[in-house]
């Protein structure tokens, strides 16, 4: 399931474009090539200025040919566990993925079509009677997405019925009709979990394992309960005023088959591998899966680096942050799964990319500034952009400023200058210079390329 951040990000391509890197950057390793080395340092260099904690896996040909974890996978008063490449996380979203394989190996054995309406599974949800498994598949249903709902943050650590989210799901009205647009909605695969349920008569877990886990051998994926540190399950965590502090945990009974499963890279490369050679569902089922409407596959994105196209899908949920994708051409797959990121992810696998692929890249500078607290209370107050219909609260904690998003969490703001703020996590700069806004009481809101305005009420 995808986290909820300022605004939505779905980390779908990567821009290339970056200037060279510093050779004195290397690890000393000489046993190891130098992608390797590169790897090495960057995810050693992000570590040590505190911007991610996890574990990262690249296959080429099925076979392993980079692994490192770093951070740690629990932290406590007494304990500061260091993970290894075996160390298990929430990956969020990329379930989507496994629940379309499920959906597509359904297909095959004619149990179901993609033409078949949700009203054969769930006649009382809005739209039932005109939305299609396959409007699912694509996100093109229309149907609300549950974790938008104003009160998620209040009861997404509760257990809840199948009753329960269905309740949630059918008071909202449909956003647009089916088929008219893509856009991404958790309750979709939620749904599809469900049906995964209804047509086989076993449990999504159940599934999940005889469909993809055994058939493939997979050894540390399966559907998520609480999180056990002595089962070498992570816990997640934020990077807040100046240490990691644990995230909540979401019940499992929530994102189902939009965010359930918990794996490991190495589980993610096989399974990604084994995806595209034919080992869980046929070419044609394949070729479905990754044909794009308004951008969205069938449980999966598209993916660029430079001159290479790939597929993959990304997942965030509590404090974790996942990516997983695959080079068809080059037969390379990689996996990333953090527990706790103060980076954006996009930047961290542009950089891992760039090492593997000899692309030009230079270490980011996490250079920060002091302000003082009276300069900082002069930013205090609620913003507004008509552009985004969205208020953004700006408040000093301690020697920090932090912004909070219409119905979202807090977030802790890092000073670059005594005008610029940056939530690196999210990619998000705020910028008070006046030269920008022409007068006080404003600031630039910028992420992924865009810019808007926001102004202080009265």
């Amino acid at each position: 399931m995808l986290r909820k951040t300022l605004i939505r990000v779905l980390l779908i391509s990567f821009f290339a474009g970056l200037s060279c890197i510093a050779a004195s950057q290397e690890s000393a390793n000489t046993n190891k090539s130098s992608y390797q080395n590169k790897i090495d340092s960057l995810l050693e260099y992000l570590s040590s200025n505190n911007k991610l904690m996890g574990s990262v896996t690249i296959v080429k040909g099925g076979s392993i040919v980079y692994e490192k974890a770093v951070g740690y996978s629990e932290i406590s008063t007494n304990i500061r566990k260091i993970p290894d490449v075996l160390t298990k996380y929430r990956i969020g979203s990329i379930s989507k993925m496994f629940t379309s394989v499920m959906i597509f190996q359904l297909l095959e054995e004619g149990k179901i079509s993609f033409d078949v309406h949700l009203s054969k599974f769930f006649p009382d949800l809005p739209n039932s009677d005109k939305i299609t498994i396959g409007n699912l598949l694509n996100h093109h249903s229309g149907l609300f997405n549950i974790t938008n709902d104003s009160t998620y943050s209040r009861w997404d650590t509760l257990p809840k019925t199948e009753a329960e989210i269905l309740r949630i799901i059918k008071n909202y009205k449909p956003v647009f009709q089916s088929g008219e647009k893509g856009e991404y909605s958790n309750t979709n695969y939620i749904l599809l979990g469900y049906i995964i349920e209804k047509i086989t008569g076993k449990t999504y877990s159940e599934e999940l394992n005889d469909r993809v886990v055994n058939k493939i051998g997979l050894q540390n994926t399966y559907y998520g309960h609480k999180i056990d540190a002595n089962n070498n399950e992570a816990f997640s965590y934020s990077f807040w005023n100046d240490k990691w502090e644990q995230s909540k945990e979401t019940d499992m009974s929530i994102p189902r088959g939009a965010g359930a499963v918990i794996s490991t890279p190495e589980d993610l490369t096989k399974f990604i591998y084994a995806l595209f050679n034919g080992k869980l569902i046929s070419q044609a089922s394949l070729n479905h899966m990754t044909t794009m409407k308004d951008n969205f596959g069938m449980g999966i994105f598209p993916i660029s680096f430079y001159d290479k196209k790939g597929f993959g899908h990304t997942g965030g949920i509590d404090g974790f942050v996942s990516n997983l994708e695959y080079f068809p051409d080059d037969s390379v797959a990689i996996a990333f799964c953090t527990n706790g990121l103060n980076y954006n992810m996009n930047q961290v696998l542009i950089g891992i990319l760039s090492c593997f692929y000899d692309k030009p890249y230079s270490f980011p500078s996490f250079k920060i500034v002091n302000i003082p607290v009276n300069e900082l209370n002069k930013y205090e107050g609620i913003y507004t952009s008509p552009i985004l219909n969205l208020k953004i609260t700006i408040k000093r904690d301690g020697n920090v400023l932090t912004a909070q998003a219409t119905n979202q969490s807090a977030f802790p703001l890092s000073a670059v200058s005594e005008t610029q703020f940056v939530f690196d996590a999210a990619g998000i700069t705020i910028d008070f210079t006046k030269q920008g806004t022409g007068k006080a009481g404003e600031f630039y809101l910028k992420q992924n390329g865009g810019r808007f305005l926001f102004t202080r009420d009265k």
